[in-house]
């Protein structure tokens, strides 16, 4: 359970749950495979998958009412559309389901490098087409406020989380683009983003689960 794309995902879940006030609703034991023994003992979660109801046991969970959830991409909708943040016209619904495939491939191209054994030798490869991916979220954001328009919606969240996982990786990555790099710091500076990532709740690292060779370890 809790492979590192989901792992990622669960910080960008977790931190929509807490901006819009459904926090204790999201369960998020850390993966088996994130943290060795005797930092946590699998069989807490493997105790319980079976008895909460779910059609698809995995982590990140959500129980709301009657609504039992996995998949963080299902969670997260579900999140959004009772707060109204999936876009309210056209043009940004289609710019909200564009953009969160667009991420989806960005965050993945980010996963194999850290995942592969040769992760070295496809480092420079990575940098090297990574501003050129990065232009393209620039030119997309453009002069708007947020990625749908002048609304926060839950594509701001992951991508706040895939940049800013980027920028752990090669911390210098944004200075070109000064849009990117006001999204972030207005982002970041969301009361209750600001106040979740305060809290004990929230983990910068590790983005990746113990099998990849970057982003395994605690800060």
């Amino acid at each position: 359970e809790g492979k590192g794309g989901d792992w990622g995902g669960a910080h960008t879940t977790l931190n929509l749950s807490a901006f819009s006030g459904g926090g204790p609703n999201i369960t998020q034991h850390p993966p088996p495979s994130l943290l060795p023994a005797p930092d946590y003992d699998k069989s807490q979660w493997i105790n319980e998958k079976e008895k909460l109801g779910l059609d698809f046991p995995n982590l990140p969970y959500f129980i709301d009412g009657t609504t039992k959830l996995t998949q963080s991409n299902a969670i997260m909708r579900y999140i959004a559309r009772k707060h109204k943040m999936c876009g309210e016209t056209e043009e940004e619904i289609l710019r909200v389901d564009m953009l969160e495939n667009q991420i989806m491939d960005f965050r993945m191209s980010l996963v194999m490098v850290c995942y592969n054994p040769d992760f070295e030798k496809l480092k420079p490869g990575y940098l090297e087409q990574l501003p050129g991916k990065l232009k393209l979220f620039s030119n997309f954001l453009g002069d708007r406020k947020w990625f749908a328009g002048e609304k926060l919606t839950f594509v701001d969240f992951l991508m706040f989380d895939v940049l800013e996982q980027n920028r752990i990786f090669e911390p210098k990555c944004l200075e070109p683009f000064k849009n990117l790099k006001d999204f972030m710091d207005r982002f970041g500076a969301l009361e209750k983003v600001a106040a979740y990532m305060k809290s004990s709740r929230f983990l910068k690292m590790p983005i990746n689960n113990k099998m990849a060779k970057w982003g395994n370890k605690k800060e």
